[in-house]
């Protein structure tokens, strides 16, 4: 029996495409676990039909590898891709802030602000930690809204969703938690004072310290030859932030 409840009229396949997605991303399942498709149907109480739909969407997203009559497997965690990742986002996030700051207007203005005021509120309460997850993606999400192109947009929402599946894993850091939660407010002020080189600066910065907790925080989960790459032990890395 599935301890999930599904929202009324949201159909069986877009909730359970978008309930795995975010415990895929939130590190429900293990890197390199194997999905049983029977465990599946009874821990979330859908039918196959749906249930294969959504992995097979999820593995066309990239949260998920499909593998020849083999079913679904979660990507492993490296050392590479999340280098790959974070670059991408310092990249395409800094492009779409650039352009918002240019196009962005009053309502965008009053919407960021409202978006900046609900995490604050969340940052000040840590029980809420998904709550504040959601009202973070909320605030990039606004951010970089008016960028005027919606493939943009799409691409950094995936890049967020794979950044977070290593993001999730870090154990709470206080002062780097403190650092990036100011650096929000930051943002906005930037953004509202239209100072689209400043808030480009502050964004690459930002990515840049969110990069070093989720570094530190899958040390411990990589392979050997991994370790040897990043050329530090668990220890140094989280020393580091």
């Amino acid at each position: 029996m599935g301890i999930f409840e599904r929202k009324e009229g949201v159909t069986a396949s877009s909730w359970i495409y978008d309930t795995l997605r975010q415990d895929l991303v939130n590190g429900r399942f293990t890197a390199g676990e194997k999905l049983a498709i029977s465990a599946l149907k009874e821990r979330y109480g859908v039918g196959l039909s749906p249930l294969r739909e959504a992995l097979n969407r999820l593995a066309a997203y990239g949260l998920l590898i499909q593998e020849n009559q083999r079913g679904f497997r979660v990507p492993r965690l490296a050392r590479d891709e999340l280098d790959d990742i974070a670059d991408m986002r310092r990249e395409l996030e800094g492009m779409a802030l650039e352009r918002a700051i240019q196009r962005g207007d009053a309502e965008w203005e009053s919407e960021l602000l409202a978006a900046a005021h609900r995490l604050k509120r969340a940052d000040e309460a840590p029980e809420m930690e998904e709550e504040w997850e959601r009202l973070h993606m909320r605030f990039h999400r606004t951010l970089v809204a008016p960028c005027g192109s919606a493939w943009l947009l799409r691409f950094i929402e995936q890049l967020h969703d794979q950044f977070d599946r290593y993001r999730r894993l870090a154990p709470g850091e206080p002062e780097v938690r403190r650092v990036l939660d100011a650096q929000h407010g930051e943002l906005v002020e930037l953004a509202l004072a239209r100072d689209v080189k400043g808030a480009r600066t502050l964004m690459d910065d930002h990515i840049q310290r969110s990069y070093e907790v989720a570094l530190g925080s899958f040390a411990r989960e990589l392979d050997p030859a991994d370790r040897q790459q990043a050329g530090v032990g668990s220890a140094d890395l989280l020393s580091r932030r």
